[in-house]
């Protein structure tokens, strides 16, 4: 029996019978623009008569798929958005696509348009959005994605889109909860950005807790950050300052709760001894706080992981999917020790 095993075509095997340069022949697997009819023709079908398979190349000019996702992000950096950008990575890479992903430094309609356009050469076939503010509309979302399929993460609740969320009012929810059930009355809330939909949305939650449980925000209450430990830090200053009756604080996120916390210790305010302080997100430093911190844990890798697959589904059967369907995901509340019962 003979060992013989028939060399396999390569990409140079292609370009010579094409009579083209092998950049070319990429080029052309790779959906480049930059290449003129009469010469995609010719590369097409020498890869034709040749058979020529490389992973997915044959697949995608028959399938016309790239097997590649765009991802278009703002704030990234930031925790949130950041972990969700890395949980998309590693989940595209376990469905078996590449990821493009493009920064941006503003949600206008203008910058992510101009961020979707640099997909638009590499054929992606769908994107992910992660534009958490409330400067782009979803019409103006439809307009620049056109026909490329699309995945909102970050989105309001109940918005009538493909999106996968986590319930940031839910969460907000348990904190507050949790602190009544310690014996509080006088909940101060430190608010993200409210022009983010997730910061609007633990707003929301901090204050109907409240008006539930037949409770009143006192006065000076809330006050807007910036998501960082400084604006964290600065906020709990400015509370301070204006004289707000507290005895536990809301904080919309965990690095401004460890502003929070050193704006306190200053102030000869002890945690969780005089205030009681919940964060949110769980970041890995939560717990290494001092004291550990109370918070509200997201799960990134399975918003990232039901994203990417939701994205996945939508390419596959885009005449069977309702597009405007939204998949919610709930958060956890751990408790740490920068809670406990007012004195």
């Amino acid at each position: 029996m003979s060992d013989y095993r028939p060399k396999p075509i390569t990409l140079y095997d292609v370009a010579d019978r094409s009579g083209v340069s092998y950049q070319t022949v990429s080029r052309v697997i790779n959906g480049h623009p930059h290449v003129s009819k009469t010469t995609r023709q010719r590369v097409l079908q020498a890869i034709a008569e040749l058979d020529y398979r490389p992973n997915r190349a044959a697949q995608s000019l028959v399938t016309r798929r790239s097997f590649t996702l765009g991802v278009v992000t703002f704030g990234a950096g930031f925790y949130g958005p950041l972990q969700m950008v890395g949980n998309v990575a590693h989940a595209a890479k376990t469905c078996g696509y590449n990821l493009l992903v493009a920064n941006i430094n503003d949600s206008l309609a203008d910058t992510v348009q101009d961020a979707i356009e640099t997909f638009s050469g590499k054929l992606v076939d769908g994107i992910i959005m992660i534009t958490p503010v409330t400067s782009i509309t979803s019409a103006e979302l439809h307009a620049s994605c056109g026909d490329t399929p699309f995945v909102q993460i970050a989105a309001p609740r109940g918005a009538n889109e493909a999106s996968v969320i986590i319930d940031q009012r839910y969460g907000a929810s348990l904190a507050v909860q949790h602190l009544i059930g310690l014996g509080h009355t006088q909940i101060s809330e430190i608010s993200g950005p409210l022009n983010w939909f997730d910061a609007a949305a633990r707003h929301e939650g901090w204050r109907d807790t409240l008006h539930a449980a037949g409770l009143q925000a006192p006065p000076n209450s809330s006050v807007e950050g910036d998501w960082t430990a400084a604006g964290g830090y600065a906020a709990a200053i400015r509370m301070l300052d204006e004289g707000a009756n507290f005895t536990a604080l809301f904080v919309g996120n965990d690095q401004m709760a460890l502003g929070v916390l050193r704006a306190l210790r200053e102030h000869g305010l002890r945690v969780p001894q005089d205030v009681s302080v919940v964060g949110f997100d769980d970041i890995p430093e939560a717990a290494f706080y001092e004291p550990p911190l109370t918070t509200i844990q997201q799960d990134f890798s399975t918003l990232g992981r039901q994203s990417v697959e939701y994205l996945v589904e939508l390419i596959d059967k885009p005449d069977t999917l309702t597009s405007g369907q939204q998949r919610v995901l709930y958060p956890r509340f751990i408790e740490r020790h920068s809670t406990a019962a007012p004195r």
